[in-house]
């Protein structure tokens, strides 16, 4: 009994985590589908963006960005009984599948593919290069970075996460703040906006966190 009990969490976590998805589908929905009805030609060529705008090119890598976010969530989550990191990872984990899962909406909505073809950042003018160890785009973790932390435990566990999340949160704030200042959309930019709000708090957050703990971000 006690050997199935991580396994039976872990899947009610995945449904859980559906069942946000689905739920930010269906706003989603809502939000593109009310505004194309009251146009006269059902839908403007100027509410889609093209497939290589700054809207879709944002909303493909945040997605990307948000995924790894989460993981790390959940990572911490079941090595540390801190209640104020679980809090922090609880937090993460509901608002960026929650967005991650808008900003895929909008790429369906739209009829856009999910992955480009082409580097990530490229909407940014940036050249991303490969470096093969895991991190696609700045700020994410590396494959030996998720691999220390998923070694960790406790406070070496807490301190690790809140160091890569810190990080984390620094570049996907400067991938936002690009999008609210050059995306066409209403909705991307909005949404750029309140990422850019929420991860510089967070970022606060974790510093004093770190400093509690007496570790350096």
């Amino acid at each position: 009994m006690t050997a199935l009990a991580p396994a039976r969490s872990t899947r009610r976590l995945v449904l859980a985590g559906a069942s946000v998805l689905l739920v930010a589908l269906g706003l989603v929905a809502l939000m593109v589908v009310r505004p194309s009805a009251a146009s006269p030609s059902g839908a403007s060529s100027q509410s889609v963006p093209a497939e290589d705008s700054v809207d879709a090119g944002f909303a493909r890598d945040m997605a990307i960005h948000h995924q790894q976010a989460v993981e790390m969530s959940f990572i911490v989550r079941d090595r540390t009984d801190d209640e104020d990191v679980r809090r922090l990872a609880y937090d993460i984990i509901n608002t960026q599948a929650n967005q991650r899962g808008m900003m895929l909406g909008w790429l369906e909505m739209w009829g856009l593919p999910k992955s480009a073809a082409g580097p990530p950042m490229k909407w940014m003018g940036h050249t991303v290069t490969p470096t093969g160890d895991g991190s696609l785009m700045p700020g994410m973790a590396t494959d030996a970075e998720l691999a220390a932390l998923t070694a960790a435990k406790d406070e070496k566990a807490e301190v690790l996460f809140l160091r890569l999340m810190t990080v984390h949160h620094r570049a996907g704030a400067d991938m936002a703040q690009a999008a609210a200042g050059t995306a066409k959309t209403d909705a991307i930019r909005n949404l750029a906006e309140g990422m850019v709000r929420g991860q510089q708090s967070e970022i606060g957050l974790m510093a004093d966190m770190l400093k509690d703990r007496g570790a350096k971000p």
